[in-house]
């Protein structure tokens, strides 16, 4: 039985040499073609048993769509078709060129011709040797995405390799020694690549900037910074214009509604320095509700091609790092002109609504106001007025409270999609070391400002759309997000099933069945898996022209109006809106679409960069727990490891199936998981595990964890 084993291996191994051969000879020679009998004479193969392969050589290369046969059985090159795309290098051994249209093309890392991630390239297009996904090879590189990359220098005695950081870039760069610029063994840096890559060299290039030593806090921090291209300071021009700025009002003042004698309060984290919203209530002679949601008028102050306006624009969004936020504004508008800072005068655009005591809007007004805040509320402060009934403006508390919640349960009659993950913060020492994984915890004080924050949005966003009556709307920028794709649904709803709930969509609809299962998990040992997954089953959110719905907070029309300070969209939603009150005609589309795709890239990057800074101190902190055993729950699975989410910490390490010795694993993609192919042993996505921390990696940035049981 071995032995006939060896004999169809090495049947198979000879077949596939031919295959190698053949194209060669094709794709090699100025003839266009070839007889099977010419193949095999210019080959030099001879014997009975290869003549019988060849002709099985010929048909998997004709079922790869590499060749073409002929009348008179002439054989052929056959050219392949041809596309472009961007390159989504998964994995050392192969990649994705990811299509605008159409699905993703396999590439082995043979046929790479040193393309790196996110390079735009062209790629020969073949169908796939079993018949299955199209598999290709790029034939040029039309893009490069980056010449600047980060990573840690090994230096050796005449030269040094850049190990780069990101985990999507599978080869080191060659520096030669008048490269290094006094970068030293371990330092980490930014690279500038000079020479691309050649036949089977490396890229070369030089160190531009030495970040510091690998490991150490800021070098780290700053190392993301660099590798997601996020801006170090303010071009000095921008700071300039800022401070040139006068914080004189007085004037202005007298253009624009006065609401300084309501009573106005913000409330935000206590670590907040840019206060961007302010709450305005007062109770009207007919017993409703005057509520204002007032917004720091940032377009006041950045002008149209001013300096501040094309790095807000460049910038389009504030970063949060764990230790650190990258503002969109210099800090001069950010913490101190916008800021609506308590007991000071401050420029504001606001949606002022009549609300009765059911929580319908009556009447509502958008314009330009002056405002004054009574009160900077943290969010523990206003909850400790809601909860007790005590402390400042506590009965305007309470009063806003129960009206954010009638408006979020008309909300989820609607069909919103109530989300509730749970996220953590690190508590930094004062090397910004981690030494304590804290939840963060949503109260009614955090649900109060995010229901009038979303009420102001849909309302100003509804406005804008219903100003023209007829078919052709003005232009403006909304906030969208698609329905789910049905096969991801149908594939989320298969494993919910295996946990004994149903996603019943014909029953009740898509949002009220993923609401009424999210209920039904609540407190269950796969709750945070199931979310999980009926978070990626979603469609991501964007910017756009299009008048488009927002599936998940099931509001028809839906923009940012709220958020100046930090998302450029903001900027774009009041200078439109304030052109349409004034009675204007249409902005011109195109335009304004291609900055809205500009934001929704800018806050993709954004969010990339947020979540490697937090992985980075999750591997810093999980360092010190070596040894160490944890409960945990299995988060993901794939063809090289198991994925854990440790539940004391929330953070998440990788068993590596070469780890687990008792067994040869394969993956299992369809059923989330991976299953012993002897023992039939199996790890599937929402086991409860147990593991112990392994080996951490702060370059790049990963948990190595052992199995203890499972």
């Amino acid at each position: 039985m071995a032995k006939n084993r060896k004999r169809n291996q090495k049947a198979e191994t000879s077949i596939s040499s031919l295959e190698g051969k053949i194209i060669a000879l094709l794709y090699n020679s100025p003839l266009k073609s070839f007889t099977l009998k010419s193949v095999i004479k210019r080959l030099g193969f001879h014997s009975k048993i290869v003549n019988n392969q060849v002709p099985v050589a010929l048909s998997n290369l004709v079922k790869a769509g590499k060749i073409e046969v002929h009348r008179g059985n002439y054989i052929s090159k056959r050219k392949p078709d041809e596309a472009q795309g961007r390159v989504d290098h998964v994995s050392s051994r192969f990649a994705y060129v990811v299509m605008e249209e159409g699905p993703d093309i396999y590439v082995k890392a043979k046929d790479m011709l040193h393309a790196l991630h996110d390079d735009i390239v062209k790629i020969a297009v073949y169908s796939s040797k079993h018949g299955g996904k199209k598999e290709g090879r790029i034939t040029e590189i039309v893009k490069r995405a980056k010449t600047n990359y980060v990573g840690r220098v090994e230096v050796s005695k005449n030269y040094g390799f850049l190990v780069v950081d990101n985990k999507k870039v599978h080869e080191d760069f060659f520096i030669p020694e008048d490269g290094l610029n006094e970068a030293q063994n371990g330092d980490k840096v930014i690279f500038e690549i000079t020479q691309w890559p050649t036949d089977s060299k490396s890229a070369q290039g030089k160190v531009i900037r030495v970040l510091g030593k690998a490991g150490e806090h800021n070098a780290e921090i700053h190392s993301i910074m660099a590798e997601y291209d996020l801006p170090f300071e303010f071009p000095q021009e921008v700071e300039h214009e800022a401070n040139a700025i006068s914080d004189d009002i007085s004037d202005e003042a007298k253009h624009r509604r006065d609401m300084r004698g309501v009573l106005t309060f913000t409330i935000d984290p206590f670590d907040a320095k840019d206060f961007d919203d302010a709450l305005s209530l007062e109770v009207l002679p007919n017993g409703n509700y005057e509520i204002g949601i007032h917004i720091a008028d940032v377009t006041h102050y950045v002008l149209p091609k001013s300096e501040l306006e094309k790095e807000a624009f460049h910038r389009a969004t504030s970063v949060y790092l764990v230790d650190r936020t990258i503002p969109m504004l210099p800090e001069r508008l950010s913490n101190g002109l916008c800021s609506l800072r308590p007991e000071e005068d401050k420029l504001t655009f606001s949606a002022i609504f009549e609300i009765n005591d059911k929580a319908k809007v009556l009447n509502q007004w958008f314009g330009r106001t002056i405002i004054h805040s009574n009160r900077r509320f943290t969010y523990e402060e206003a909850q400790q007025g809601i909860e007790t009934g005590e402390g400042d403006f506590a009965s305007e508390l309470i009063t806003l409270n129960e009206l954010a919640k009638m408006l979020r349960e008309e909300r989820f009659k609607k069909g919103a999609v109530n989300f509730e993950t749970t996220e953590v913060k690190f508590r930094l020492d004062e090397k910004g070391t981690p030494i304590e994984v804290v939840p963060k915890i949503r109260v009614d004080s955090h649900k109060l400002i995010e229901e009038f924050m979303l009420l102001a949005n849909k309302m100003v966003a509804t406005f804008v759309f219903k100003r023209q009556k007829g078919k052709i709307k003005d232009t403006f920028v909304y906030r969208t997000h698609d329905d789910p794709n049905p096969e991801k649904i149908a594939d989320f709803a298969l494993f919910a099933k295996r946990f004994g709930h149903d996603l019943d969509v014909a029953k009740g609809g898509l949002s009220n069945s993923i609401n009424m299962l999210l209920h039904e998990i609540e407190g269950q040992p796969e709750e945070n898996v199931l979310q999980t997954l009926a978070i990626r089953s979603m469609a991501k959110a964007i910017y756009t022209t299009e008048e488009k719905g927002h599936f998940g907070l099931a509001f028809d029309h839906y923009t940012h109006f709220t958020s100046p300070i930090r998302r450029y969209p903001d900027m774009m939603v009041h200078r439109l809106l304030q052109h349409y009150l004034d009675n204007n005609t249409s902005k011109d589309r195109e335009e304004i679409e291609k900055k809205c795709k500009h934001s929704s890239d800018m806050e993709k990057r954004a969010s990339e960069a947020e979540r490697a800074s937090i992985k980075y101190k999750q591997v810093e902190f999980m360092e010190t727990m070596k040894g160490r055993d944890f409960e945990g729950v299995i988060s993901g699975v794939t063809e090289w490891g198991i994925y854990v989410e440790v539940r004391e910490t929330a953070c998440e390490g990788m068993i590596r199936l070469t780890d687990l010795k008792d067994d040869f694993y394969e993956f299992d993609e369809r059923n989330y998981r991976v299953v012993g192919s002897m023992t039939r042993n199996t790890y599937t996505l929402g086991d409860d595990i147990k593991v112990r921390v392994k080996h951490t990696d702060i370059d790049k940035r990963i948990i190595d964890l052992e199995l203890v049981w499972g």
